[in-house]
């Protein structure tokens, strides 16, 4: 598989992903967040199911050696996916896409607090400039907050709430991603995509007694959709990453804005405001930054093997 045909992967990925968040949303206002998070886990397991078989790493899929990693990263993972599924039910879609940028830039942080790894000047630098554009497009919200706007049942309430919540979802992910790191040191990417899904499942069971509902067929559709969506780019992620490097990948990721902007529009009716779309460009040049450094890094290591190696 050539570069190219990967990145295809890649947006084909970004592309589903994106249309789960809005499957999500149009159901949000039907039924609750415990239910959605059961639907997008659980209807995601055949498709990942079908993809293992055909991989022949069903049994690899099932076997594990650090139970408790997955079930800290099924934790963690799930509350960032019902958080995140909250704020689309009281934010427009752009604007929680742009604030879920700040989680690659939190990993950082959490990198070098719980996995040793050194933030350097230029990391750093770049961590801040993207804090930096997530509260450009917090601000409208957080001054709402400061002005005492949070009167009951009030519409800037809710938005106000939903900025909160999106970016509680940002850190949470940014807390998977660290135990998906330490995961990867012991497991193969198959056992922890489909443990993930299994916990999350499981998880979204025990909000059954607060109020689920029987979805009517449109939104039942929807929200199996969302499931089956998300199995898919699941896959596609994963097979983008298998046969290309990081660095020329993960840029494609910031894609997803102008999907999220063009469904917005065509679907809900939201036209972001020119500060959203302004700390999200921020927020994505620190990401681009980052994602820039790790590739120089990556190269003269590189170079340092071959330097070491015998027959260098």
């Amino acid at each position: 598989m050539t570069p190219a045909t990967a990145i295809l992967f890649k947006l084909s990925s970004v592309t589903l992903l994106v249309g789960m968040l809005a499957l999500i949303k149009a159901s949000a206002g039907e039924v609750p967040t415990g239910e959605i998070v059961f639907f997008r886990s659980f209807f995601a397991m055949p498709v990942i199911i079908v993809w293992l078989i055909s991989r022949k790493e069903l049994s690899t899929g099932l076997k594990t050696v650090d139970p408790w990693g997955h079930l800290w990263r099924g934790l963690v993972g799930s509350a960032a996916m019902a958080l995140n599924f909250m704020a689309l039910g009281l934010l427009p879609l752009p604007e929680v896409t742009a604030i879920s940028y700040a989680t690659p830039i939190v990993v950082v942080i959490f990198a070098a607090m719980f996995l040793g790894e050194t933030v350097r000047l230029f990391r750093l630098s770049a961590v801040v400039i993207g804090l930096v554009g997530v509260l450009v497009v917090l601000s409208p919200r957080l001054s709402s907050l400061s002005a005492g706007g949070l009167q009951a049942g009030g519409l800037g309430a809710s938005e106000t709430l939903g900025a909160v919540i999106a970016l509680g979802a940002a850190v949470m992910a940014a807390l998977a991603q660290v135990f998906i790191r330490k995961l990867t040191r012991t497991e193969r990417t198959a056992s922890i995509v489909f443990w993930f899904s299994v916990t999350a499942s499981i998880l979204s069971l025990t909000t059954l007694p607060f109020g689920w509902v029987i979805p009517s067929p449109g939104t039942a559709a929807m929200l199996i959709g969302s499931g089956i969506c998300g199995g898919i780019g699941q896959i596609l992620l994963t097979t983008a990453y298998r046969h290309a490097d990081a660095s020329v990948i993960a840029p494609f990721d910031y894609a997803s804005m102008l999907l999220a902007v063009v469904l917005g529009y065509v679907v809900f009716s939201e036209v972001p405001t020119l500060q959203t779309l302004i700390g999200a460009g921020i927020v994505i040049s620190a990401g681009a930054l980052i994602i820039w450094r790790e590739h120089r890094l990556g190269l003269e290591r590189e170079k340092q093997r071959k330097a070491m190696s015998p027959s260098g």
